[in-house]
């Protein structure tokens, strides 16, 4: 009887009950889809942050980090090897390399990059430049001679495939090495300034350019479906001695990144909150018109013998069909409009320098957490009846006498 009743009720000034079901529709829609878009930035950050050459865990020579010269190089990787073997799981992929600032240069230009010694093989499985080459090659082990560098790089130096780039750098005798290589292939990376910043060669040429012999700077871990890091760290802490070796997560390499996704959660809470003081103000105005406007109804139902309980329990029916059909509406276009962005994306190039400086690729792809979902269903759900109480403590407190003096 509650339901039929509270049903025919929120009909009886349908174009009231669409203003207020439209707002709760707009309000579910922004904050889903709003999220969404967030998250899709977040994940998107992360994902650049990891795969940008830092991995899930990194491991360096102790004072590598604030130093990172060549003098800071571990030299001896194979008790790191065994560490690893016993600590990671079975699939987690690692790689190591050699990583040192140089100067890169040709006929025309010179510039400050960043020199990466690799094992092509295992780096393919770690960071972006396995599938990131959109043009030549890529390195193969035991390649003297080839180096791979950025599109933009490219265009900077006015070169192209096939040309020589000397590269200039600090050796283990601190003198300065010098060594021609020739471009056999560039990369295309969701940055520009990565492809500015990175030139790639073998590891083995890196070494023999820097007098390097077996040394290492650095240990890139990635751990299946990102997965905690922290589990992982704290078991290579305990393998290998702190005076030794320095072991980071992510979070830990990448502070500004992990202040970025703080903000974003930050802002995400604040929207919520700020939809639904707009969406609660709309629910009591309409809820108190009705109210209102029902007077001599329920001064009537309570002269028959209704209970106050009973009233406040009618009304507080009637709000939350109209909330749950907003919800149900509005969920369904938020999940509309991630599923037809999810292929094409929100493409931001308008904003590319300052999306570029956040870390922020040029096209976002929204991303639903289930967790954004619920929390913004059950805020509505529950607050919405909460605002709804003021309205039906209000009709359960009129009087007969009162309802027959109203007009």
């Amino acid at each position: 009887m509650y339901f039929q009743l509270a049903w025919r009720n929120i009909w009886r000034n349908s174009r009231r009950t669409a203003v207020i079901m439209i707002a709760i529709v707009i309000g579910v829609w922004s904050m889903i889809f709003l999220s969404a878009f967030m998250r899709g930035m977040e994940y998107d950050m992360i994902k650049n942050g990891i795969s940008t050459l830092t991995g899930n865990i990194q491991i360096h020579q102790k004072d590598y980090i604030n130093d990172p010269v060549i003098e800071n190089s571990m030299h001896s990787p194979i008790k790191l090897e065994t560490a690893l073997k016993k600590v990671l799981p079975p699939v987690a992929h690692w790689a190591s390399r050699i990583r040192v600032n140089a100067i890169a240069s040709n006929a025309r230009h010179s510039s400050s990059i960043t020199l990466v010694g690799i094992n092509p093989i295992p780096e393919a499985k770690v960071s972006f430049i396995g599938n990131a080459i959109n043009n030549g090659c890529y390195l193969k082990p035991g390649d003297m001679r080839g180096i791979i560098v950025g599109q933009a790089l490219l265009n900077k130096f006015e070169t192209k495939v096939g040309h020589k780039l000397v590269l200039m750098s600090q050796d283990t005798d601190q003198e300065i090495a010098s060594r021609s290589f020739r471009i056999i292939g560039t990369f295309k990376a969701q940055l520009q300034a990565t492809e500015k910043q990175f030139a790639f060669v073998t590891i083995t040429a890196a070494r023999q350019m820097l007098k390097l012999k077996k040394g290492i700077s650095e240990i890139s871990i990635i751990l299946p479906d990102n997965a905690d890091a922290n589990p992982v760290a704290t078991g290579l802490k305990t393998e290998l001695s702190a005076d030794l070796y320095q072991i980071q997560t992510w979070q830990e390499l990448l502070p500004i990144l992990n202040a970025y996704i703080e903000i974003f959660d930050g802002f995400i809470f604040i929207w919520f909150i700020v939809v639904f003081i707009a969406m609660g103000f709309g629910i009591v105005n309409t809820t108190l018109m009705a109210v209102f406007e029902r007077m001599r109804e329920f001064g009537l139902l309570k002269a028959l013998g209704m209970k106050p309980w009973w009233i406040i329990k009618d009304v507080l029916l009637e709000s939350f069909l109209i909330l749950i059909i907003g919800m149900i509406i509005g969920n369904l276009l938020a999940f509309l409009c991630v599923f037809a962005l999810a292929q094409s994306g929100i493409d931001l190039s308008a904003f590319a320098a300052g999306a570029e400086f956040a870390g922020i690729s040029r096209i976002i792809y929204p991303a639903v957490w289930i967790e954004d979902v619920i929390i913004s269903n059950i805020v509505v759900i529950i607050l919405g009846l909460l605002v709804s109480l003021y309205p039906a403590a209000k009709a359960a407190r009129f009087t007969p006498v009162e309802a027959l003096m109203h007009t």
